[in-house]
């Protein structure tokens, strides 16, 4: 079955099990994002696609196109004066606490805010996007990070910011940052590596079983040292 709506006036169909954000990117509507990933369920959290909204019978509003579905006779505008103060505010906001981070800068140049009135005490703060934290119970299936504390506080760690007893050290969560905050010297202290007696048993990747120098992060042989792999795959053991 397909969806009829009209985006920027201009009539458009789609199945019924696209989101507004779909429509508009099947399309070539643009329209910024920041903690949205084809790869992970719509989370809706960073608002800047939001988009101006209006069905029969109801009147327009600010919608986040990311979780919205598409509706049948809806009316939306992806640049309309409401839509844009709204994204401008948001990322002024993002720009507060990431003034340092070059990929706010230029979401920031392309909605037209040149400087934010407040700033944050960090440069490079993480903002919250929740992507790393999804990937890595979404795809990577460990759950090793979330979010912790609340408020100002909020940020992102491993449970008791100590050492995850699951995180299996892939990198997924660096790769997927948009701004880069997330490192990989940051994950490789989080990881499961113990230099002490533990009660965890060391995890292995599913995909190259950390056994490939080539395949594995390079911090990998930091912790590590490798058998002799001419008589197949040797476990890595930790160092003295």
């Amino acid at each position: 079955m397909m969806i009829h709506l009209t985006i920027n006036d201009q009539p458009i169909q789609v199945p019924e099990d696209r989101t507004l954000l779909e429509a508009c990117r099947e399309h070539d509507i643009s329209i910024p994002t920041l903690c949205y990933h084809p790869a992970l369920e719509p989370y809706g959290s960073c608002r800047l696609c939001m988009v101006e909204i209006a069905a029969p019978g109801r009147p327009a509003r600010l919608a986040a196109a990311c979780v919205y579905p598409c509706e049948e006779g809806l009316v939306v505008q992806t640049d309309s004066p409401a839509v844009q103060r709204s994204r401008r505010m948001t990322v002024e906001l993002l720009l507060a606490g990431a003034y340092d981070s070059p990929e706010i800068q230029a979401l920031a140049m392309e909605l037209g805010v040149r400087e934010a009135r407040y700033k944050l005490p960090e440069a490079d703060a993480c903002v919250l996007c929740g992507l790393c934290v999804r990937a890595c119970k979404e795809i990577v299936g460990v759950s090793a990070i979330s979010f912790i504390h609340r408020g100002m506080s909020k940020k992102v760690s491993t449970p008791f910011e100590i050492s995850s007893a699951v995180c299996i050290g892939c990198g997924t969560c660096v790769l997927i940052c948009p701004t880069g905050r997330i490192r990989l010297s940051d994950v490789s202290g989080l990881r499961s590596v113990h230099f002490t007696s533990s009660e965890y048993n060391r995890l292995y990747c599913q995909i190259c079983d950390d056994t490939d120098r080539d395949l594995a992060p390079y911090f990998v042989p930091d912790h590590f040292a490798y058998e002799d792999h001419s008589h197949g795959k040797d476990e890595p053991h930790a160092q003295k």
